[in-house]
């Protein structure tokens, strides 16, 4: 198998209001099956899901924190709204989205952005990669797969990598479980999270400063069976939990 990968380049710096899909549909012609990924920040300052420090008001709480983290507690309070629970909020802040994601500071950015102003992550990933995957349908007839992706660090390692948040057009995991491998071996557990795979190099073609290709295609990629169960239960999440404790016990 021969995967092409393709940098969109060519876009302008994108502004609230501003047709995402139809942008990059002039910039690249896509070819049925290619999954696009963009950048979630781009997305979500296409559709204005942005705010305006000036504009907060931050809380007790929030100038606790920022006390802590060492950060503007406008932004810190950008960061509490945007969660739907504070995992942990020292030595930096681990936030449960509404999504289902978890991430540092809630994913909330002020990276590639004119100052004053933040970004937030799609309220709703899933939909946002889904409106994008018919968008591009309806403007070029082309059946695309779209996976929004977010840079994220990881536990046990250095250094960010992209993350999917949102997709659609594929399952999120490849469930090998019940083929054989090479030797006749059945497989019991594994689960090949593919979007995060595909993310991940996305965001190398991405960069992560002043590159300015916020969306990636890639080609001749194969359809693959699975499921979208890309996040742990809750009671499945052994390293979210022992972060709740700790928080808990330092509270106390």
């Amino acid at each position: 198998m021969s995967v092409e990968v393709i940098g969109v380049e060519g876009l302008p710096i994108i502004q609230p209001g501003d047709n995402l899909a139809q942008l990059i549909a002039e910039k690249i012609r896509f070819k049925d099956g290619d999954i696009l990924c963009v950048a979630s920040s781009v997305y979500s300052k296409s559709v204005g899901n942005i705010r305006h420090l000036s504009t907060i008001t931050p809380t007790e709480e929030a100038i606790r924190i920022a006390g802590n983290t060492h950060e503007d507690p406008a932004f810190v309070q950008a960061v509490l709204d945007a969660s739907e629970e504070i995992i942990i909020d020292a030595p930096f802040i681990l936030s449960l989205l509404r999504s289902g994601h978890i991430g540092v500071r809630a994913g909330v950015d002020h990276s590639n952005v004119e100052d004053g102003i933040i970004i937030l992550l799609p309220e709703d990933p899933m939909a946002a990669a889904s409106s994008l995957r018919e968008e591009i349908l309806a403007d070029t007839g082309i059946n695309v797969r779209v996976i929004l992706t977010d840079t994220c660090g990881r536990a046990f390692r250095r250094g960010q990598t992209g993350h999917a948040i949102g997709w659609s057009g594929m399952t999120a995991i490849r469930d090998f479980r019940g083929d054989h491998d090479l030797f006749g071996h059945e497989l019991l557990i594994t689960e090949e999270a593919v979007v995060d795979e595909i993310a991940g190099f996305a965001n190398f073609m991405m960069g992560e400063s002043n590159k300015g290709v916020p969306a990636v295609i890639f080609r001749n990629m194969e359809v693959w069976k699975g499921h979208d169960m890309l996040y742990f239960k809750e009671k499945e999440d052994l390293i979210r939990e022992a972060l709740r404790e700790c928080r808990e016990n330092r509270l106390v």
